[in-house]
């Protein structure tokens, strides 16, 4: 495996826990909970990730993570929009997808997202996948898989079983 990009999403900004992480860990901020996106709070992420030299990803809002300059934007599984292949945007900015199933992994290939997040590995929600059928709808994408769902430091190593360096995550983090 090579290095561990690792994905940490975030609903709040908490410098302690962002402080703990390395270079190869990208922030996610999401916030569902609040229909509206504060863009000073999302501004002031960035600066500190900036410090930190860390990544910096917005959930779901494209269109401001370009006008802010962060690093990628990262579309869930319920966004089914491709307004924003009309955008232009920097070489180095990273589109991100999360999918559950075949059918949201072409609809992520179709918005023409970098790497396609496939949930849940190992956490036992509706989305469960197991390590058999993350296997075979990970071989059914060319785009990068990142695993998705219920990692910990307990179950990290079996990552390597899947030939994966790539994930993302909550409680992982915490």
């Amino acid at each position: 495996m090579h290095k561990n990009t690792k994905y940490y999403f975030i609903n709040k900004f908490e410098t302690n826990n962002i402080y703990k992480q390395d270079k190869q860990t990208i922030i996610i901020y999401r916030n569902y909970s609040s229909k509206m996106v504060d863009e000073k709070l999302v501004s002031k992420i960035k600066n500190y990730c900036k410090k930190k030299k860390i990544k910096f990803y917005l959930s779901n809002n494209i269109k401001l993570a370009i006008r802010l300059d962060l690093d990628g934007a990262y579309i869930p599984s319920f966004n089914k929009n491709i307004k924003h292949l009309s955008y232009s945007f920097k070489k180095k900015f990273k589109i991100v997808g999360s999918a559950h199933n075949l059918k949201e992994i072409k609809i992520k290939e179709l918005q023409k997202v970098d790497e396609i997040f496939l949930s849940s590995l190992f956490k036992k929600n509706k989305n469960y996948l197991g390590i058999n059928k993350f296997r075979l709808l990970s071989k059914l994408t060319r785009k990068k898989v990142v695993v998705l769902g219920g990692i910990s430091k307990k179950n990290l190593r079996k990552l390597k079983i899947l030939n994966q360096s790539k994930f993302a995550g909550i409680s992982y983090f915490e």
